[in-house]
């Protein structure tokens, strides 16, 4: 089979290659570009395990060909934090609301809710429970991942952080 040449923005670094026409982009990020956050779920698109952000869309990338990626920027977990290594509000929020415990979801889940708060920099518990809603976590109850998007949302607006009273 031919390949095609591709090339993007991938955390903010160029990137070129030839694939394979039929070769998923989450199959590109993981072993092309060794990009191990963004994980292989269910391959179906139902649990958002393997979510990146393309040019301002979250996408499940498995459901995308490399190609149709081409010219895109793209963002995945490893893109989040600050180039000295400081951690984004969101995988901060994480951390401090105990918003993961295996970690499976965890990148897909912090990339979506990047999205959602940039598109709703201040939303409501329901708006981000219907904001990541294409995401799944088998082990949380997402109360406290609520909380961590509801941490992030704060500090990003340089507001406290208060929990609701429950």
């Amino acid at each position: 089979m031919s390949k095609v040449k591709v090339s993007m923005n991938v955390n903010g670094k160029p990137v070129e290659a030839d694939v394979e026409p039929r070769l998923l982009l989450i199959h590109f990020l993981r072993e092309d570009l060794n990009l191990t956050g963004p994980h292989i779920g269910c391959e179906t698109s139902h649990c958002g395990a393997c979510t990146v952000d393309i040019s301002g869309r979250s996408v499940k990338s498995c459901t995308m060909f490399a190609v149709q990626a081409n010219g895109a920027d793209i963002l995945t977990i490893e893109g989040m934090a600050a180039p000295d290594g400081a951690l984004h509000a969101l995988q901060e929020g994480f951390r401090e609301m105990h918003g993961l415990q295996c970690g499976f979801c965890t990148p897909g889940m912090i990339v979506r809710a990047h999205r959602l708060l940039q598109e709703n920099p201040t939303p409501s518990e329901e708006e981000i429970r219907l904001g990541i809603s294409g995401n799944l976590c088998r082990c949380t109850g997402y109360q406290n991942i609520v909380k961590a998007i509801q941490y992030a949302a704060a500090k990003l607006a340089g507001v406290p952080f208060r929990e609701a009273a429950e």
